[in-house]
């Protein structure tokens, strides 16, 4: 008898915790709805869109424009002046643009530096796609030499609608390594040049 009681309790728990666990999943559904709509702004919408709204909507999104600023700057041990060519431009999603950055050496010797760039807001790295960039890339100016660094770039359509605008930043380190090896490679080609006194 008693087994036949734990065995009883035991099924009840079972059907319980079963019905327990089917509850909470079912509840998981809207709370990811709002989880979506609330936290990620991605909104949930199961009704069906016809295919000239969607078209609309799409033609819409390509006509976008965003503006798109533009920063940069040096880390302290690196004498070198640089700044963006231009300071802001209006760009549509999803078209290829370019723009430059004026770097100067203004020290007496080679010097080898390397940019590391960022966006913000930062959610909109990923909308943000570089086709040609200087950065992570050594970059050797010599003494007193000055270029122009063009970085081009495409922003996705898909890009969140309450972004109207980007800040696109550069800084530059000195890379101490490859400068140390560039001058003395240059020390080194200097003395070959230098001409031998005759005996």
């Amino acid at each position: 008898m008693t087994d036949k009681r734990s065995n009883t309790a035991g099924i009840g728990k079972m059907v319980l915790a079963a019905g327990v666990a089917f509850a909470f999943t079912f509840s998981l559904v809207p709370l990811y709805r709002i989880a979506c709509e609330k936290v990620f702004g991605i909104r949930l919408d199961n009704t069906a869109v016809d295919a000239g709204t969607a078209a609309a909507a799409g033609a819409a999104a390509e006509a976008r424009m965003v503006t798109v600023e533009f920063d940069g700057g040096v880390n302290s041990s690196l004498p070198w002046s640089f700044r963006p060519n231009q300071a802001r431009m209006q760009v549509q999603v999803g078209q290829q643009y370019e723009t430059t950055y004026y770097a100067h050496n203004d020290a007496g010797r080679a010097i080898v530096g390397t940019a590391t760039p960022s966006v913000a807001p930062a959610r909109a790295s990923g909308y943000f796609a570089k086709t040609e960039c200087f950065c992570f890339t050594a970059q050797t100016l010599a003494a007193g030499e000055t270029r122009d660094m063009p970085v081009r770039f495409i922003i996705d359509p898909s890009l969140p609608a309450d972004v109207k605008t980007i800040t696109l930043s550069y800084t530059f380190y000195k890379n101490d390594v490859l400068t140390e090896r560039e001058q003395a490679t240059a020390a080194a080609a200097a003395a070959t040049t230098v001409p031998h006194a005759a005996p």
